[in-house]
């Protein structure tokens, strides 16, 4: 059984007389240069691998037919015409750097930087199409990054969306400044921050994330259940570690065990802040130790870029329905006990709904992952539009 988990499609090929892994990621590049769309590259990228994942190799011209023949069938004729002949591969275009260094243009890492305009995915790749078609009918083979970012704000500018354009113009700026952005997400268990979270450091390009579930399984460790109770247990089962705990905990009692633990995990969450503020990295960190309270702390505490956000499930029945789910999906956590304490999950995001509302924390209920990671760049876009503002009108004060 492991060596078929363990043996991968390799790619002959005839004219270098060698052989490479099959690799989906790579395919759907090809197929993205050949005039997909990034959704339907990676389909029919995963077709090919789905097809071929009794082989153990291909020759590099049957990949190629088989591939052509996927795409026939799923009505991409025009792909399929451009894969095959190959006429996708555009002219190479360097994009200088204000430091002198210079890298090939990519119409995919353009789109990707487009993400903080929070607009459909299609349109920003059709938008970076459309620059890099338009770089290579007007014959530029290198081109600047500051005339990059003026010809993508134009192209924005035309789109059929307010902002946009200031929206990017403000991205770039601070991505300009050397300052790190820290964003916080909190909400209760079966929020969907974990899933939220990699989307979003995905479109953003965020390299690091921080889970404070993982802060707090690393200090359990250190720290025995007989010093810090409070600490060993979920978070809203945690008033069972308070001193004179009762059998059953009333809301009060809950909310207190709740903060008492995030308090203690909140040592780890100012280490790794420090980190980030020594180092000069973005970060993201997740969880439900990150209350509103807290996040405001951390916000009006540090001087890089922080965007706090509460997720939440507004109704009880969608957040019942996504702790069974979570169970079923993930064997080790177990769905029952949520199940089982689904009231106090409730009362848990009450009291972090009311929190956030007098800490003036944004709020993002969690209906669909895509309109949720929109709602959360909009909510970037607007820290960033707040913050400069803010230095904009300091700076004309002290002219």
């Amino acid at each position: 059984m492991s060596s078929s988990k363990s043996s991968r499609l390799h790619v002959i090929s005839a004219t270098e007389d060698a052989s490479a892994p099959f690799l989906r990621g790579i395919l759907t590049r090809s197929l993205q240069k050949a005039g997909l769309p990034f959704d339907d590259a990676y389909q029919i990228a995963s077709q090919v691998r789905d097809g071929l994942g009794q082989r153990d190799t291909i020759a590099g011209a049957e990949l190629r037919e088989f591939v052509a023949e996927i795409l026939a069938s799923e009505g991409h004729d025009a792909c399929k015409d451009a894969y095959l002949h190959a006429r996708y591969e555009a002219p190479s275009i360097r994009v200088l750097t204000s430091d002198g260094s210079d890298g090939p243009f990519s119409k995919g890492q353009l789109a990707d930087s487009l993400e903080i305009c929070a607009l459909p995915r299609e349109d920003l790749h059709d938008l970076a199409a459309g620059i890099e078609q338009n770089l290579i009918d007007s014959g530029i083979a290198e081109i600047s990054t500051k005339e990059l970012t003026s010809r993508v704000l134009e192209a924005l500018k035309a789109l059929p969306y307010r902002g946009a354009a200031e929206d990017y113009e403000r991205w770039v700026r601070f991505s300009h400044s050397g300052k790190p952005m820290v964003i916080l997400i909190g909400g209760t268990t079966g929020s969907g921050k974990s899933s939220v979270s990699a989307e979003i450091a995905h479109r953003l390009d965020i390299v690091r994330t921080q889970s404070t579930d993982m802060l707090r399984e690393i200090m359990r460790l250190l720290v025995p259940e007989r010093l810090i109770p409070t600490l060993h247990t979920s978070s809203f089962e945690a008033s069972s570690g308070l001193p004179m705990a009762g059998e059953t905990a009333s809301s009060e009692e809950m909310i207190q065990g709740y903060l008492t633990q995030s308090s203690q995990v909140a040592v780890g969450i100012e280490g790794v802040l420090n980190r980030t503020a020594n180092e000069n990295v973005s970060l993201i960190i997740e969880g439900v130790h990150l209350h509103p309270q807290l996040m405001a702390q951390i916000a009006q505490r540090f001087d890089f870029v922080v965007v706090p956000v509460l997720l939440a499930v507004l109704k009880e029945k969608r957040l019942k329905k996504r702790l069974i789910g979570r169970g079923h999906m993930i064997q080790s956590r177990r769905s029952e006990r949520y199940i089982q304490n689904i009231e106090r999950i409730w009362d848990l995001q009450s009291f972090l709904l009311d929190e956030a509302d007098d800490n003036d924390v944004p709020i993002v209920p969690n209906n669909d992952e895509e309109s949720t990671v929109r709602s959360i760049l909009q909510t970037v876009s607007n820290e960033l539009r707040r913050r400069y503002q803010s230095e904009d009108a300091q700076s004309q004060d002290s002219v």
